[in-house]
């Protein structure tokens, strides 16, 4: 569990391509079937802002008046604009802590020290593990030949397992809250 958050957290990590939303996705279908409820954030790490609806009407003129910090919302969206150049983790995290959910799932932010599952394509992104801390788990596309692991490896087809694994994973952290 993550330092002052009161929720599981669990990133999943690894280059552009290597399968981050569609696990995901699954740990999120997963999570449903469990009956736990889930919060989700994306980092945007292909440059520049996402692509969000302009709010030129009132939150967007009180942003544009000087409030540090502006927000909308309207039909399940929330918009927030800040002044500033970029969002922590930690300080998204603090806003999602608020949610009544049961756990919250990262995608990307792989310099973060929260535990992660990591998605690795080929022997050539292996150095990703070495680079990365708080690794709980590995998907890969094909089998690795790695020297080491105090983690448990599981082949990308291999849903169902690291599906349970995820269950285990997550159920614990959850047991040790109560």
């Amino acid at each position: 569990m993550a330092v002052g958050l009161n929720k599981p957290v669990l990133q999943v990590a690894g280059y552009q391509n290597s399968g981050k939303t569609t696990l995901m996705t699954k740990f999120i279908q997963e999570a449903k079937r469990q009956d736990w409820t889930v919060a989700s954030f994306k980092h945007h790490g292909h440059g520049g802002a996402p692509l969000i609806a302009e709010d030129k009407k009132d939150s967007g003129r009180h942003f544009q008046a000087g409030a540090l910090v502006a927000g909308v919302e309207g039909g399940g969206v929330l918009q927030i604009t800040a002044e500033k150049a970029e969002w922590q983790l930690e300080e998204i995290l603090c806003l999602y802590d608020n949610f009544p959910v049961d756990l919250l799932l990262i995608e990307g932010y792989k310099q973060a020290d929260y535990p992660k599952v990591v998605l690795v394509k080929d022997d050539k992104e292996l150095e990703l593990l070495d680079r990365l801390k708080n690794i709980q788990a590995v998907i890969s596309w094909q089998p690795l030949i790695m020297k080491k692991k105090s983690y448990p490896v599981f082949l990308l087809e291999e849903e169902e397992k690291y599906l349970d694994w995820f269950v285990q994973y997550i159920g614990k952290k959850l047991g040790s809250l109560k």
